[in-house]
């Protein structure tokens, strides 16, 4: 049986450039020496039989920022966190319930960088074993789970727009049934996709 995960090492080998929430948007003018500040994502893979799917939140319509939103569990990283890749394990574990030790990092993939102005890495991570989720109170409102074929999947994605700060941004969007994943977590997504169909 050839190894489900295989695409995905594969993937993570690549070269390609760092992506953005500004990629669909040229016309968007950035300022000249913004300060981005490091954070980390973790994108957990778990093997359901042969089948690798990726879990995924949506965030408490309650939340200031990205309200109701699907995302990855993560977060800025924090003095305590010796890199990026920890605060994504760190954030997983607190918003999910995700234990630590029971991640395997596969690699990370190019830096995005976010309109509000973070620039995040995608750290990915294979769950080991089945464990016990725990959605955060007040940030994490559902915690589900999609088969990563579906979100690596080109013909999946398309582009929407809507009007941001007085224009109108355009950004990529992949469903899944009842959940609109879109923005930074559909473009990160895109840019695995890109690398798993690459020949």
């Amino acid at each position: 049986m050839p190894d489900p995960l295989a695409p995905v090492l594969r993937a993570l080998t690549l070269e390609s450039g760092a992506s953005s929430d500004f990629d669909l948007n040229p016309d968007v003018v950035l300022p000249k020496g913004r300060k981005l500040r490091p954070a980390g994502v973790l994108v957990p893979i778990e093997l359901r039989g042969d089948i690798p799917h990726v879990i995924l939140t949506k965030r408490s319509s309650h939340l200031k920022h990205h309200p109701g939103q699907i995302a990855f569990p993560g977060g800025k990283q924090d003095e305590g966190d010796a890199d990026v890749t920890a605060a994504a394990l760190r954030e997983a574990q607190e918003e999910i319930g995700l234990p630590v030790d029971n991640v395997e990092v596969l690699g990370t993939l190019p830096a995005h960088e976010t309109v509000t102005s973070f620039t995040v890495t995608p750290v990915l991570g294979l769950i080991r074993d089945r464990f016990e989720i725990i959605p955060e109170p007040g940030e994490v409102e559902e915690v589900f789970s999609v088969p990563l074929a579906h979100v690596t999947d080109p013909t999946r994605f398309s582009v929407q727009s809507r009007r941001w700060q007085g224009t109108r941004r355009h950004y990529f969007t992949v469903p899944f049934g009842p959940y609109y994943i879109w923005g930074a977590t559909a473009r990160i997504l895109r840019g695995l996709a890109d690398r798993m169909q690459s020949p």
